[in-house]
């Protein structure tokens, strides 16, 4: 963005394009640690129930980590 614009987004909005992008991307980031932790208690509940499998339940938290890990890369 030129000085202009950034000067413009700052008047509108009260904070500056990079806080505002580091806002939204703590908001994702916290946002999937949570549907990581919620998918492994979930699969670990289901593996101490005797629903689902010891692989199963490795590799959703596998899955679900390799998202985070994604995101994270992306959203740095």
């Amino acid at each position: 963005m030129t000085p202009a614009q950034n000067t413009a987004f700052q008047a509108g909005s009260g904070v500056t394009p990079g806080t505002l992008l580091t806002s939204i991307a703590s908001v994702v980031l916290v946002l999937v640690f949570v549907w990581v932790m919620w998918v492994t208690v979930g699969t670990f509940r289901a593996w101490q129930d005797g629903q689902v499998a010891l692989f199963d339940l490795v590799w959703a938290a596998l899955r679900a980590s390799i998202v985070l890990l994604v995101l994270g890369f992306y959203l740095r």
